[in-house]
């Protein structure tokens, strides 16, 4: 066994690995050495290249080594390089998994960083690691050292061929001739008018022609006929005698009208004059090198499992598309997403998935490819389809349609027959109106817009739906210095009695002084509040707030004014929202009889176990609670009867129309009904929403007992209704209070705390 490197390697696989390469290579180029010496030339440089795949860290130099001294040995033939790149990706793993080199050894978990010139990015865009990214670099190592030495070599070719021309003449003619006939490169002399004076062998055989055929054309007549005219520009500038040298890439058509790729060396030879009179050339076929290149691009462009076109390539496409365009121009996105694909890959395995994303994508391109667009595999069970010249949203959703379509029938994998649906988001707008990471982030949207509906359908992108989400969102995360900030405010609405228009209270109502946003009302921000948790801090700051308020009223206008406010769902389920109350009152010396807590019909409703403890713990303290827009769910009333609420508070609706001419029947009697039920609970009632005198006075008629509403005042700051208290309005005695004495037996219903 030979050592290599820190392990030791098998003779059966490095001798496998050496007869396959010695018959790749064998015959591909003229090779001045014999069998023995080639076998043991390539058994030293086998063992460099296992060195290399198994060595810590990881490098591909070695590779470069290699490829250089196949070009020292002679193998000149594009067809070694091709063969052995090859051979690299299909016996060398395998032939070091034989020589011990383990998975651990071949991609340890510390490294991180890329072999020299190659790409650090996958195909889908993952970092390199593992057996299979040191393989790719060892080939393209090689492939780069291999090029390079080539090229060398090419160079001092072309240099000495240079020293024979400018020589002494009679030396140089000499000298020209004997590398002009024998060089493996082609040359060719033209005139100054483009007619081909002499050229060698080698050129004949690259183009194709005979040496005598070639002496009656000119250098267009061998021009490919894709060829921009411009691309001729440099040759004009050479036998112009603008410049003296030019090196580029060329492609020539051959006699047989195949195409060849060139890397053409073009100079000026000079009269005595110093007057341009020959062009000379000197052609070196890179035909194989250029599809090499051709079949890399391609693999760096395009998913290894299913053929697809990857995010790489679909964003150059994406940003071809807004680069340098016509601003007006249009384009779509459809972003697919498959429902419930992990599924799949949790239940039935990974190897069935990608069956399945195979096959998935073959109806897609088979769907997508017959209408021009293209469709790409962006990751995971991604893909996206890009439509470059919409004609309008219209075209975009048919073809989000056609792909939902395209997956509604079952795909057989193997023997399982499975029914995958998708999502897709919908993006159309022109190029000018916006860029490549906005109509990305826009389709990422939209994608999510459809999953959260459910799946198996599309869903539009709409700029209004987006930024009140993205209001939502800023809200949320300004929400909590907000708070510290004092951006914050409460306003305060009148609740007066109906039977002497004397104030009984006010409702305390949150304010947000947004600095982006402005003045921002509580049915903007409170639902971002709730979801957030944030409707805990806050709800106790208004609490705070308001109490302090009602009891500033008190000591500083001798008014006692109930307080109430509002308690959302959240701060119901706080098992210490009784003694956050407590606290608040004990800390603003306000008496439990001026609070009143509102909550929604829903939400008390919901109220079993803790949060019913809490309620009767609440209302042992004194403390008023109150339904707020009652009438609007489904209440239990067996259920309404145990609970410990003082007040039921009308919802706005119901009072629309009251007073009005003709009168409705139908809604007088549904107030009254409500009105009704109130009291026999042995609870007041409250109707929001009076904007009328007319309604004020059917209300009173009906037996409610309080009236809120923009009639008696619209919520306003506390120096407000210090003004009204100022200027004499009535204000009731708080034990007068609407609510106070009309529990009777029911009060004994509620829990101690």
């Amino acid at each position: 066994m030979a050592r290599i490197g820190s392990g030791l390697v098998a003779g059966s696989g490095r001798d496998r690995f050496v007869d396959a390469w010695t018959r790749a290579v064998a015959g591909t180029s003229y090779v001045p050495i014999g069998p023995a010496e080639l076998n043991h030339l390539l058994c030293g440089l086998t063992d460099q290249l296992f060195a290399a795949l198994s060595g810590r860290p990881f490098s591909p130099d070695p590779a470069r080594q290699v490829g250089a001294a196949l070009v020292s040995a002679h193998f000149l033939n594009p067809e070694a390089l091709s063969r052995t790149v090859a051979l690299l990706g299909t016996h060398l793993a395998d032939c070091a998994g034989a020589a011990g080199a383990t998975p651990t050894v071949l991609a340890s978990a510390d490294e991180t960083r890329p072999p020299p010139g190659v790409d650090d990015q996958g195909a889908d865009g993952e970092g390199a690691a593992g057996a299979a990214d040191r393989i790719a670099g060892l080939q393209g190592a090689l492939a780069s050292g291999y090029s390079w030495a080539l090229r060398r070599r090419t160079l001092d070719d072309q240099e000495r061929a240079w020293e024979a021309l400018t020589s002494a003449q009679a030396q140089a003619e000499a000298r020209f001739r004997a590398v002009f006939a024998s060089t493996a490169i082609g040359i060719g002399i033209a005139d100054v008018s483009g007619r081909i004076l002499e050229a060698n062998q080698a050129l004949a055989d690259l183009l194709g022609y005979s040496i005598d055929e070639l002496r009656r054309l000119t250098v267009r007549d061998l021009s490919h006929p894709d060829d921009e005219p411009a691309s001729w520009n440099g040759h004009q500038q050479v036998i112009g005698g603008e410049v003296e040298f030019l090196r580029r890439n060329r492609r020539y058509r051959r006699r047989d009208g195949g195409t060849v790729y060139t890397e053409m060396t073009l100079s000026l030879l000079r009269d005595r004059d110093g007057q341009p009179r020959y062009a000379v050339a000197m052609i070196q076929d890179v035909t194989d090198r250029q599809r090499l290149h051709a079949r890399l691009r391609h693999e760096a462009r395009h998913d290894p499992l299913t053929g697809l076109p990857n995010r790489r390539l679909f964003l150059e496409r994406l940003n071809e598309l807004f680069d340098g365009a016509d601003p007006e121009r249009r384009i779509g996105l459809c972003y697919l997403d498959l429902d419930e694909f992990k599924v799949v890959n949790d239940t039935l395995g990974h190897d069935l998935g990608d069956r399945l994303l195979a096959a998935i994508a073959g109806r897609l391109e088979a769907e997508v490819s017959r209408l021009g667009h293209l469709v790409a595999r962006i990751g995971g069970d991604e893909f996206v389809v890009l439509i470059p010249d919409s004609t309008g949203t219209e075209q975009v959703v048919a073809v989000a349609r056609g792909v939902l379509r395209a997956l509604e029938e079952p795909i057989r994998v193997g023997d399982q027959e499975l029914n995958v649906g998708a999502s897709v988001g919908v993006v159309e707008r022109a190029v000018g109106a916006s860029d490549v990471e906005d109509m990305m982030k826009a389709a990422d949207t939209t994608l999510f817009w459809a999953k959260s509906a459910g799946g198996r359908r599309w869903a539009l992108f709409d700029a209004d739906r987006h930024a009140r989400e993205v209001t939502r969102y800023t809200l949320s995360t300004t929400m909590p210095a907000a708070l510290t900030r004092g951006e914050f405010v409460v306003e305060y609405q009148p609740l007066f009695r109906l039977s002497d228009q004397a104030l009984v209270g006010v409702e305390a109502l949150v304010r947000w002084n947004h600095p982006a946003f402005g003045r921002l009302l509580p049915d903007q921000f409170i639902e971002v509040a709730e979801a957030s948790g944030l409707i805990v801090p806050l709800g106790r700051w208004v609490l705070a707030e308001a109490c302090r308020q009602a009891r500033r009223w008190q000591t500083d206008r001798g008014r006692d004014l109930v307080v109430s406010v509002n308690l959302a769902v959240r701060q119901m389920h706080q098992p210490d929202l009784a003694g956050t109350v407590r606290e608040v009152l004990a800390e603003t010396g306000l008496e439990s009889r001026l609070l009143q807590l509102e909550l929604t019909e829903s939400a008390v409703m919901e109220t079993a176990g803790e949060p019913m403890r809490v309620l009767g713990a609440l209302a042992a303290m004194g403390i008023r609670i109150a339904i707020d827009d009652f009438g609007t769910g489904y209440s239990n009333f067996a259920y309404l009867c145990d609970l410990p609420v003082h007040t039921l508070k009308l919802a706005a609706r119901f009072v629309e129309g009251l007073g009005e001419r003709p009168a409705d029947p139908a809604r007088d009697r549904i107030v009254a009904a409500l009105v009704g039920l109130a009291h026999g609970l042995g609870l007041s009632a409250t109707a929001e929403g009076v904007e009328t005198v007319e309604q004020a006075a059917r209300l009173r008629e009906l037996g409610c007992d309080c009236g809120q509403g923009w009639l008696f005042g619209r919520p306003v700051p506390p120096d407000e209704i210090d003004r009204m208290l100022r200027v004499g309005v009535p204000v009731a005695d708080a034990a007068q209070h609407p609510a106070a004495g009309l529990r009777g037996a029911h009060e004994s219903t509620v829990a101690a705390p």
